[in-house]
């Protein structure tokens, strides 16, 4: 066996016991003819293709072929949230400190966070008119803009928003990366209306918007933005639910970690004592979130092993890699 062989086999692993055991050998020796002979590793596209096919095969023995479809529809939703709540810190950074107060500033903007909401929107912009790869860079680059603004702030000594905003907003960032690159018109044009949504509901504010309003409108409008996408969520889940389609049910889990972290203010209240007051303890806040953080994703494997568990897969059902039937 063949150095690049036994790797093959190695990346087979991703498959079903019995599903390597039916068809490795055949899958495997696919690959081989078509790659070249003097090849020591197999190519990022082979090995991204064999673990993709692996879980889908994994998906159809749990009986969970719509999860990933399900997981699309969520990451649709978490990129419209990021890009309303975009839109709206967008118009708060427009709001800084006057010059004789003192307080540094990132020019014309109350901080650095305006670089991570600008990308949101050009992140939004590009769904409607560049969808598929070009889209997915540009929403990890809106991810690590984000991220950077919380590391580089202490750095360059500027402002940044609250962990409070930025940590959800993350969240809302990763979940996106699985957006379809296929979806019809309509639903391309959801994330940048939700952005200037989110800017004209700010701009509605008017003067209630002034220095320090991230944290009053975030301690309000997170909790309120993560009520909205669960009730939105639900509702797509029953109404495909009647269609006997499962991934508004999929969805609703896979969206349980941002809208836990848009919540943490309340969750924090209530562990606090406080029934969701406005001033939960900075270490309750703390815990809260990484709870969230790490009990979030963990429920959606959970999820898969009770389908596979008190369902599994229909025995009509095609294979979502070879599209047999078995």
């Amino acid at each position: 066996m063949s150095i690049l062989e036994r790797r093959y086999r190695q990346l087979m692993r991703a498959y079903p016991t019995d599903y390597r055991h039916d068809r490795g050998d055949e899958i495997v020796g696919t690959y081989l003819d078509l790659a070249d002979p003097r090849r020591r590793w197999p190519s990022v596209a082979d090995a991204a293709d064999l673990v993709r096919g692996g879980l889908r095969q994994r998906l159809r023995a749990a009986g969970a072929t719509d999860l990933i479809p399900g997981v699309r529809l969520a990451a649709l939703l978490a990129l419209t949230t990021a890009a309303f709540l975009a839109g709206f810190w967008t118009l708060v950074e427009q709001s800084p400190p006057p010059t004789e107060a003192g307080v540094p500033t990132f020019g014309p903007f109350e901080s650095i966070g305006i670089v991570a909401w600008l990308a949101w929107v050009i992140s939004a912009l590009l769904v409607l008119v560049a969808p598929g790869r070009p889209t997915r860079v540009a929403i990890a680059v809106a991810v690590l803009a984000t991220v950077a603004v919380l590391l580089v702030s202490p750095v360059v000594g500027l402002p940044r928003p609250p962990l409070l905003v930025l940590v959800p907003q993350v969240a809302l960032g990763v979940l996106a990366l699985a957006v379809d690159s296929r979806l019809p018109m309509p639903a391309r044009a959801l994330p940048i209306v939700a952005a200037a949504g989110g800017a004209a509901f700010a701009g509605g504010a008017g003067n209630q918007l002034y220095w320090g309003s991230y944290r009053w409108t975030s301690e309000l409008l997170l909790p309120a933005t993560g009520v909205v996408l669960l009730g939105v969520a639900l509702l797509l889940a029953v109404g495909l639910a009647v269609l006997r389609d499962r991934r508004g049910g999929w969805a609703v889990v896979a969206l349980l970690t941002p809208i836990g972290l848009l919540s943490v203010h309340i969750l924090a209240g209530a562990v606090d004592g406080l029934g969701g007051a406005p001033r939960p303890t900075y270490p309750t806040l703390v815990v809260a979130a990484l709870t969230v953080g790490l009990l979030g994703p963990a429920v959606l494997p959970a999820a898969v092993a009770l389908r596979r568990r008190f369902g599994g897969s229909s025995p009509g059902e095609p294979c979502p890699t070879c599209g047999i039937r078995r």
